[in-house]
């Protein structure tokens, strides 16, 4: 068995594997270390680390092969990879994980700084490390990335505006988007916001505003979206519009019933989950359960993975829960204050704690939020 990706849901897939003592399990990742992507924006405020050892969370049996996959055989049943090599399977889980989206605002690609990757938020933090704090630092996108780490910036004193082409955060419920305007606008964050808010262009030292404005950046952080590699379509698999691999119910390929999709890579009839770590260790147990089932010859389940919320930093020792149904949808509450921070605090060494227990007990993990309306969603015509 290969798996495609060593992030949240890759590990997991990998680790859970390993349930069969007469499966070899083989994890292709570009680097030899685990990227805790929920705390880059820590690594960017240099209050904390986002690089795991694999051998702290992948079990013994995983083959870990440090190198990136430049392409899939199917016919073949083998991996390219870029250093010449080949590696052969009998099921191929791809989770490849997201990115940075590729800026098309002019001067963006020149002067924004991604932080998606682990190299990413690296260069940037060198970059803060020698600019002046009290020099204008520009956050570009206002979902959970922008806010998190425009908080962490400014809870270090930086001079933070966060630009939000429309409205903070859309994913928000309104009553909760007030809370974190509140709460960004007490560590002095500007937030510029409306229908003139949407950025046209960027130049080495200004934000340039679809209204007319200028707003002066010294430094420009471009956390507007993001985006998925392309080895899927470069393979002549079936995506969605994203390049996302698309799938059954099951997580199985379209094309082929011996390649699984798991994670932020996967497009299950064609409606995708949230990209998320949220979603990605339940979507990797998922892809891992379909693969062991067809080995044993029984029929796979279909996903009925949910989810609770979502949990965003707010600066240092703070955070808020805004509250979901498990088919996603934001509702008007939240929890905030020691509660919200203890929750969010728990994130960072719980997922690491779920992979770990999965390579030492593989098939233990479980997830006990079911979105039990997906099937309904999915004969609605908006899902074909």
């Amino acid at each position: 068995m290969v798996v495609v990706g060593g992030g949240y849901a890759g590990v997991m897939a990998a680790n859970r594997l390993t349930q069969r003592d007469d499966v070899a399990v083989t994890l292709i990742n570009p680097r030899p270390n685990f990227v805790h992507r929920i705390r880059l924006h820590q690594l960017v405020g240099g209050t904390g680390d986002a690089v795991v050892g694999y051998r702290d969370i992948l079990a013994d049996r995983v083959a870990l092969v440090v190198d990136t996959a430049s392409r899939i055989d199917a016919a073949g049943r083998t991996v390219a990879l870029v250093n010449g090599a080949t590696v052969g399977y009998d099921y191929l889980i791809y989770a490849v994980g997201s990115g940075s989206a590729d800026p098309s605002v002019p001067g963006a690609a020149e002067y924004a700084h991604n932080m998606a990757s682990l190299e990413e938020a690296q260069r940037l933090r060198s970059v803060l490390d020698t600019t002046p704090p009290m020099a204008t630092v520009t956050v570009v996108g206002a979902g959970a990335t922008g806010i998190e780490v425009a908080a962490e910036l400014a809870a270090e004193g930086r001079t933070v505006t966060l630009v939000c082409g429309n409205v903070l955060h859309p994913y928000l419920h309104p009553r909760i988007r007030r809370k974190f305007a509140k709460r960004l606008a007490r560590l002095g964050v500007s937030i510029i916001d409306g229908p003139g808010a949407r950025v046209t262009a960027v130049r080495r030292d200004a934000v340039l505003l679809a209204d007319g404005r200028a707003l002066p950046s010294t430094v420009t952080i471009w956390t507007a979206g993001f985006s998925v590699p392309d080895l899927a379509a470069r393979s002549g698999f079936t995506t969605d519009a994203a390049g996302r691999l698309l799938t059954d119910e099951t997580l199985t390929s379209v094309d082929d019933d011996h390649i699984v999709a798991a994670g932020d890579s996967a497009a299950p009839s064609n409606l995708p989950l949230r990209m998320s770590c949220q979603a990605a260790n339940p979507l990797g147990a998922h892809a891992a359960d379909t693969v062991l089932s067809r080995i044993a010859g029984r029929q796979p389940a279909t996903i009925a993975i949910g989810f609770f919320g979502q949990c965003v930093s707010l600066g240092h020792g703070a955070a808020t829960v805004q509250l979901a149904s498990r088919n996603d949808i934001a509702k008007g509450f939240a929890v905030g204050g020691f509660l919200g921070a203890k929750i969010k605090r728990s994130s960072f060494p719980g997922l690491i704690e779920h992979l770990s227990h999965e390579a030492h007990q593989p098939g233990s993990f479980t997830w006990k939020f079911r979105d039990d309306t997906r099937h309904q969603r999915l004969q609605a015509p908006a899902a074909r």
